[in-house]
């Protein structure tokens, strides 16, 4: 019996398509939902890769939506426009939050996104 994990990459295009839809696809993915042998306890050897990330499609009220960080001072909380994100930092950020956002909140999570590779 072969009991051997192999790396397994997957590639996505983000071409012309959703932004939530994407990322729900590949937290899944990064997850290992996709897989018969799924354990909630295990990071699983996956490669997820996101080819022209910065050709996705996000209309004027998704570019308007607004990202938030809180300091932990008083008066510290800030927002910025998704806009103004991925004119500073990029569409990386973007893929970043979205995919994060929909991965457990636990150990795994830092492991997980290790294995996210955004090509713009």
């Amino acid at each position: 019996m072969n009991t051997e994990n192999k790396k397994r990459e997957y590639i996505f295009d983000a071409e012309g398509q959703s932004l939530g839809r994407m990322a729900s696809d590949i937290a899944m993915t990064l997850r290992g939902k996709n897989e018969p042998s799924f354990e909630p306890n295990v990071a699983p050897d996956v490669t997820v890769t996101i080819n022209n990330a910065s050709k996705v499609s996000l209309n004027d009220s998704q570019l308007k939506a607004e990202y938030k960080r809180y300091s932990g001072y008083p008066g510290g909380l800030r927002h910025e426009s998704r806009e103004h994100s991925i004119e500073r930092l990029g569409f990386q950020i973007v893929w970043e939050k979205a995919v994060k956002g929909m991965l457990p909140n636990n150990r795994l999570r830092p492991i997980m996104m290790k294995n996210l590779i955004i090509n713009e």
